[in-house]
């Protein structure tokens, strides 16, 4: 039987850094958002492993996801006060259409850059 294209558990052929096939990462070893859905984050470690698998969207052929150690993440830090009225501002904008300065009840499409009523008025 051959090993897996991606198997580097020294790190000898991906510059030092232990390198794992998809789904066959050692336990303890978690990415960023397995992490955060436990409500932890990396908490200023470094990367311990990464996990390579093929994929057709990237440049190189492959794609990797970097992986931290379970026992030394830290809790998410709580959102503030001052966080969440930034946060509801930011998303305000993203919804307030700059030709009609209505809110649109949605994030304006990109490719539009106004509402979709706007938009619609403009083509016509």
């Amino acid at each position: 039987m051959s090993r897996p294209r991606h198997w580097d558990p020294d790190g000898a052929r991906h510059g030092g850094t232990p390198t794992y096939p998809w789904r066959m990462a050692p336990r303890g070893l978690f990415t960023r958002r397995q992490l955060r859905a436990k409500g932890l984050r990396p908490g200023g470690q470094d990367v311990v492993a990464q996990i390579m698998w093929r994929s057709r969207r990237s440049k190189t052929g492959a794609r990797v996801a970097y992986l931290y150690r379970l026992d030394r993440a830290k809790p998410v830090r709580p959102m503030t006060p001052a966080k969440a009225a930034a946060l509801a501002k930011a998303n305000a904008a993203r919804r307030t259409c700059p030709v009609c300065g209505r809110d649109a009840g949605y994030v304006l499409p990109a490719h539009l850059g106004t509402c979709v009523t706007c938009a619609t008025a403009l083509a016509a």
